[in-house]
C-alpha cells in the first residue's frame, strides 16, 4: 500500500490491488475518507473529522495531477 502522500497527520495512498474508478485512500488518527481523483477530486466516504477533510480535499486538488500520475504508475492504466 505505497503512501503517496504524509502531510498534517494524513496519510494519502493508493491501494496496489485495487479497483477503478481512480481513487485514492486517506487516514489519520481519527479515520478515513476516499476520494475519486479522475476528473477531479470528488467525496467517495468519509470518516474524517470535518476540518480533517476539508484539508485532505485541499491537499489532493493542489497535487491532483501527481496523484493521478501515482494511480497510473501504479494500476497501469487509468
Amino acid at each position: 500500500m505505497p503512501t503517496i502522500l504524509d502531510l498534517f497527520g494524513l496519510k494519502f495512498i493508493i491501494f496496489t490491488n485495487d479497483h477503478q474508478p481512480p481513487h485514492c485512500h486517506v487516514k489519520s488518527a481519527n479515520g478515513a475518507a476516499k476520494f475519486e481523483i479522475k476528473d477531479e477530486v470528488r467525496l467517495i466516504e468519509s470518516t474524517l473529522k470535518p476540518r480533517e477533510l476539508k484539508l485532505a480535499e485541499y491537499v489532493l486538488e493542489e497535487n491532483l495531477e501527481n496523484i493521478q500520475q501515482a494511480w497510473k504508475n501504479i494500476h497501469g492504466e487509468y
